[in-house]
């Protein structure tokens, strides 16, 4: 974990005054690894228009288009799950008002990892990463994985998913078309370190790749799955689930999506998670 929490861009600071100005409930969306904070574009506008103030910030040094980062790839090397934790963590300190966070894949583990840090009204882990005391390792994950695990010298690498990889770990419940699509959209390299942090996160007690479920300061919770998620499969989200639901303070809850994969948040049928997201928070924070 780097030292010194880089500043946020303007962009975020624009995104962080701007809910401040409006008096409305914050809600911060995390993205995970390869992808951009402008995934959550239509998520934003979708809470916005049910009264809430979108925050998307980015993980430290991202760029600002999917078209940069693959100029420029490398950006992406070294960034642990404990940098974009603590580059969050600084955003939504800015915020007046305690934010509902939403996250994605690894964003979801961030998001968890920010509720346990007691900064969450209330979370939404989609399709999370799972951490330290999550312990079902599925094949599909391990080869979901493979294109950064199978090679060590990949953990201080940015490392980018050829479009075959990108179909089976994100896209596999979606048409050919709609991949291909998705891949020239939205894909970027991705930092390797935090699935190194993940997948060793049960032998290294130190890791960073960690949750505090037990914070009564945590909030409610809901962990959402999709049925054929390859990436982040349900026996991983039962899991994160089960974990969770030790939280005696706080609701925590589990909804299945059936037939959707990992490409969940941006594929077409986002708008049915978003809305299921949405009316969970409701429920608590307005």
């Amino acid at each position: 974990m780097n030292d010194v929490t880089p500043a946020p861009t303007q962009s975020e600071l624009d995104e962080v005054k701007k809910a401040n100005e409006s008096g409305k409930q914050p809600v911060v969306f995390v993205h995970g690894l390869w992808l951009l904070d402008s995934s959550w574009d239509r998520w934003a506008k979708f809470f916005e228009d049910a009264g809430y103030a979108a925050v998307t910030p980015g993980w430290p040094d991202d760029p600002t288009t999917v078209e940069e980062a693959r100029e420029n790839p490398d950006v992406f090397a070294n960034k642990s799950v404990g940098d974009v934790a603590a580059y969050q963590q600084q955003i939504i300190e800015m915020l007046d008002r305690k934010p509902a966070v939403i996250g994605h894949s690894f964003g979801g583990l961030l998001a968890m990892m920010l509720a346990g840090r007691g900064v969450s009204a209330a979370t939404v882990a989609i399709d999370a990463a799972g951490g330290r005391g999550v312990l079902p390792l599925p094949a599909s994950a391990l080869k979901a994985a493979a294109p950064v695990l199978a090679h060590p010298s990949n953990r201080h690498k940015a490392v980018a998913l050829t479009f075959e990889q990108f179909r089976y770990g994100f896209a596999n419940a979606v048409s050919e078309e709609e991949a291909h699509r998705l891949y020239d959209q939205f894909h970027v390299a991705g930092s390797g370190v935090p699935l190194f942090q993940a997948a060793f996160s049960n032998i290294n007690p130190g890791s960073e790749a960690k949750t505090d479920n037990k914070n009564p300061d945590r909030g409610p919770m809901l962990v959402i799955s999709g049925e054929l998620d390859h990436q982040a499969p349900d026996a991983t989200s039962k899991a994160i689930y089960k974990r969770q639901k030790k939280n005696k303070d706080h609701l925590t809850e589990y909804t299945l999506i059936a037939g959707r994969g990992h490409s969940l948040t941006i594929d077409d049928g986002w708008e049915e998670v978003a809305q299921t997201s949405l009316d969970f928070i409701a429920r608590f924070v307005k």
